[in-house]
């Protein structure tokens, strides 16, 4: 394979990752029209059509899939291999590209963002917020937050929190309005905020315990929303009732915009965690964010608002 044969192959990867040539060549520092230009001549180098492009979208080929998931992991070890001879040198370099769900992702990066850019100037932080589940070696991600139930068993994964707190949560004027619901079954008579997972498509079962048993219940009427920021602006709204992370609503449950209902019937869950292939925590990058997130959660991580 000539050398010619890479050009345009992180173009090409940073369309793919984002849909959007645009946003690709904001990853990259570089113009729209480089970016486009760099995609067609790579197209026409191999004599295939990578992505499929209209008026309002990018997509890719069936050819374009396939190459993309074969390309990730080999840009991804020669990026490993360059980090690993600046690591030589004594100090991490490169960019570490990280997934998180959008609210508690949030939350969790802000504490360690600032300091880890701090720590190591020489690498850029790339981060991407998605609700949904993400294959961490074929989208071309170094490490993710999630938590701890949705993280695969066959990556490490290093605890940023403590287990979260969830309430059930209205605002006064909703409660004023609609009654203050006390059993769990009481919820099929109220308007619920339900959320959709990006990924499969379903709905959030609500998750309560009653005499040291698992209860689910299937809300009905409301909205459905695939964003849990949104949720809590509707809740705030007076649209219905939610079931959020105290985590991700604490101002509003301390300032009395939201209260909780059904109390001692919702269970905790697993906290947030780091989490990362097995091979790759040995890049420089990513160690620097690993050691990061370690005395972080030993001086107490991310606070539970329990």
């Amino acid at each position: 394979m000539t050398e010619s044969s890479f050009d345009g192959v992180r173009a090409f990867l940073a369309v793919a990752d984002l849909n959007s040539f645009t946003a690709a060549a904001a990853r990259l520092g570089v113009t729209t029209t480089a970016v486009s230009k760099a995609v067609k001549l790579l197209e026409a180098r191999h004599g295939t059509v990578l992505l499929r492009r209209t008026t309002r979208s990018v997509a890719l080929t069936d050819a374009g899939a396939m190459l993309a998931g074969m390309l990730r992991g080999a840009v991804g070890q020669i990026d490993d291999a360059f980090a690993t001879l600046h690591a030589a040198n004594g100090r991490p370099s490169g960019t570490l590209r990280l997934t998180m769900p959008r609210a508690l992702g949030a939350l969790a990066i802000a504490p360690l963002a600032e300091r880890f850019c701090q720590r190591c100037p020489d690498v850029t932080l790339d981060i991407a917020l998605d609700d949904g589940a993400v294959d961490l070696v074929a989208a071309g991600f170094d490490a993710g937050i999630r938590l701890g139930q949705s993280v695969a068993q066959d990556m490490v994964a290093v605890r940023l929190s403590a287990d979260l707190r969830w309430s059930v949560l209205a605002s006064p004027a909703y409660l004023a309005r609609c009654g203050r619901p006390d059993t769990p079954e009481a919820l099929t008579a109220h308007q619920s905020l339900r959320y959709r997972f990006p990924a499969s498509g379903a709905l959030h079962r609500w998750s309560f315990m009653r005499d040291g048993q698992a209860l689910h219940v299937d809300t009905g009427g409301g909205v459905i929303v695939n964003d849990t920021t949104l949720i809590r602006q509707f809740a705030l709204a007076g649209m219905g009732l939610a079931y959020l992370p105290d985590m991700e609503a604490a101002a509003d449950i301390d300032a009395g915009r939201l209260e909780r209902v059904l109390a001692p019937f919702v269970p905790s869950t697993s906290g947030l965690f780091l989490y990362f292939p097995v091979r790759t925590q040995h890049q420089p990058k990513l160690r620097a964010f690993i050691d990061l997130a370690r005395e972080h959660a030993g001086a107490g991580g991310i606070p539970d608002w329990a």
